[in-house]
């Protein structure tokens, strides 16, 4: 449960930051940029599995290019689904969710699958009477 809501908070954080750097999306309240994230996370986990194997090939022809609109469209959907979080156009939910991936895909690096802060330690052997320690 704890790296659910240490997620959620970074979908929050990217949205909130996509909020600043476009004005095409908008949140009317706190709450609502948490619903989104909220609601984001559950459309990422069932609806968008679904539509990246329905589209496939178009995906394989524009050599994953294609993925940007599919996250563009699933920013979109939540906007549609959620009152208090507006996305003006294609274009906006696409820059925006560049702005949630490349936020996720940051904090990612540092936030383990429990939602733990993680730091890799790593420490060299020594060679000993010709074996290794």
């Amino acid at each position: 449960m704890p790296g659910f809501l240490v997620r959620m908070a970074i979908t929050a954080a990217g949205l909130w930051l996509a909020d600043r750097m476009f004005e095409g999306i908008r949140f009317h309240t706190a709450l609502s940029l948490l619903g989104a994230a909220l609601l984001l996370g559950l459309v990422n986990a069932f609806v968008r599995p679904l539509v990246l194997v329905l589209t496939f090939p178009i995906t394989l022809v524009t050599l994953g290019a294609f993925l940007f609109v599919i996250n563009a469209a699933m920013l979109g959907l939540v906007a549609w689904l959620l009152d208090g979080f507006e996305v003006a156009s294609f274009w906006s939910a696409l820059f925006g969710s560049i702005v949630v991936s490349f936020t996720s895909w940051l904090a990612s690096w540092y936030v383990g699958p429990r939602g733990r802060y993680e730091v890799l330690v790593m420490r060299r052997s020594q060679e000993i009477d010709g074996g290794w320690r």
